[in-house]
């Protein structure tokens, strides 16, 4: 059986992308006859190659809540890569599809319509982008993380999964808090917040930290992943530290496969809201400060809603981090009660099947 994926652009969609190929894989799929499809200039360039897949790079980019000259450009490269996706479509000839959203899927989505080839979508977010919902109508199965996606999905393509989490990530429910501590340099004496806003960082998040981590580290102690823009800033920041309060303080610009271990170690976590939280947070039962991104569409509050109206998360905007991080993080760990309650409604939200179930969807859709 031959599969093609398509995903790309940011973690949201390439994440869950590789555990589905990852399973694939694990059910008899050979890694050669699994094709991926991404966006040059973006994450998967390095990701894909890395997880042993072969990688096919098209143009492409936002043509929504972009400038009109971006737009127009965006649109001018996605028709430029419509017959290439056209002309792999027809060499390769997939038995399915799957993909988990941005413009890039279009011109591969339709190539495959064309060439007959069963679509799969996987739905990360609660509500899809715009790119996702203008091509459900060419998909005959559409998985989704949560069951809030009803009420942008076909209910008869509808099948709710949960979110692929990462093998690699889901390992490290198995280890102790203690043995994840370890692994940092740090104390199980101490409570930890594990704080992060994706590969390439959230700026406000690392500043609002950056301003009060004197007094966090004080009583508590923190990993935190910068992302590779901001690293510089944090790098600097964290020289400046006091050596009393260094030795409860891990930043790095980003980590791999070190990521679930972090989780692991936490007993707080604050994100911004991609897809990932969705699925994270809840396989390692971790209660979690939610930061939706102002300018993400709006798929990230959707997602910070459902997580915070279950009780999983608390929320907070960019412009209330500066007076309100401080006092919100003490709290919730100062609140053991509502922490522990927090991190069984989040743990309530877990379903490890997730990714064999996507898989077994894409692989029937193959038959």
């Amino acid at each position: 059986m031959k599969i093609l994926i398509c995903a790309g652009g940011t973690g949201g969609g390439i994440y869950p992308a590789l555990a589905v190929a990852h399973e694939l894989q694990q059910l008899g799929v050979p890694p050669e006859q699994i094709r991926w499809v991404g966006t040059r200039g973006e994450m998967e360039e390095k990701l894909v190659p890395r997880a042993g897949l072969q990688l096919e790079l098209i143009r492409g980019g936002a043509i929504v809540g972009v400038p009109p000259q971006v737009m127009i450009m965006n649109a001018a490269k996605l028709a430029w890569s419509f017959p290439i996706t056209l002309k792999l479509v027809r060499q390769f000839r997939p038995d399915a599809m799957l993909m988990t959203g941005g413009y890039m899927s279009a011109p591969v989505a339709i190539s495959c319509w064309l060439q007959r080839v069963p679509i799969t979508i996987y739905l990360p977010d609660v509500e899809p982008g715009k790119a996702i919902k203008s091509l459900v109508r060419f998909a005959q199965k559409v998985t989704c993380t949560s069951a809030g996606s009803r009420a942008f999905v076909p209910e008869e393509k509808m099948v709710v999964t949960g979110y692929p989490v990462r093998p690699e990530i889901r390992a490290a429910t198995k280890l102790s808090k203690e043995e994840a501590l370890a692994q940092f340099g740090l104390t199980a004496e101490r409570p930890m917040l594990f704080v992060f806003g994706g590969s390439r960082g959230a700026w406000a998040i690392n500043e609002a930290l950056m301003g009060i981590l004197p007094q966090l580290l004080t009583h508590i102690q923190v990993i935190h992943i910068s992302g590779t823009l901001t690293w510089p800033q944090v790098e600097a920041n964290a020289a400046g530290l006091a050596e009393a309060l260094r030795r409860y303080y891990r930043p790095f610009p980003y980590l791999h496969e070190e990521m679930g271990t972090a989780f692991r170690a936490a007993d707080l976590v604050m994100a911004r809201a991609g897809a990932s939280m969705m699925g994270e947070a809840p396989a390692f039962g971790l209660p979690s400060i939610m930061v939706p991104l102002t300018f993400a569409w709006r798929y990230q509050k959707v997602n910070a809603d459902y997580l915070t109206e279950r009780g999983a998360a608390w929320q907070l905007t960019d412009e209330q981090l500066p007076q309100k991080l401080l006092p919100t993080v003490m709290d919730l760990l100062n609140d053991k009660a509502r922490l522990t309650a927090m991190g069984r409604a989040a743990a309530a939200l877990d379903r490890p099947d997730a990714t064999q179930r996507i898989a077994q969807a894409v692989m029937e859709m193959g038959a």
